[in-house]
């Protein structure tokens, strides 16, 4: 039976969408196929919440975007993490790693 699929907790879409742009450019439905399949189909991101979340990122200066045909031969919009997107991507993974150790440790703290 695959893995339930469960809502994505506030603030890890961006980081996500930052990992997913540091192994290779991709556009939006190919990035949130990325994510089903390295996340075993738990992660899944619906366009509604994937597209403003590029958009802001894009603004925010740690993506770039151009328009290429993509595999399907269609025209497609892909992105590409910038340098001070891969510097925030590195924040973002400690950042992380300190709150998931945080978590572990209050977990443990009940046995």
């Amino acid at each position: 039976m695959p893995p339930s699929r469960f809502p994505i907790p506030q603030g890890t879409l961006d980081m996500l969408i930052l990992q997913v742009l540091a192994l290779e450019p991709a556009h939006g439905y190919a990035i949130a196929q990325r994510l089903l399949q390295i996340s075993r189909a738990v992660v899944q991101v619906n366009q509604g919440s994937l597209y403003p979340a590029l958009h802001r990122l894009e603004q925010k200066g740690w993506l770039e975007s151009e328009w290429r045909q993509s595999d399907a031969g269609r025209d497609a919009k892909f992105y590409v993490l910038t340098r001070t997107g891969r510097k925030q991507l590195v924040l973002e993974k400690e950042s992380w790693g300190r709150l998931t150790e945080a978590v572990r440790l209050i977990f443990e703290a009940g046995n």
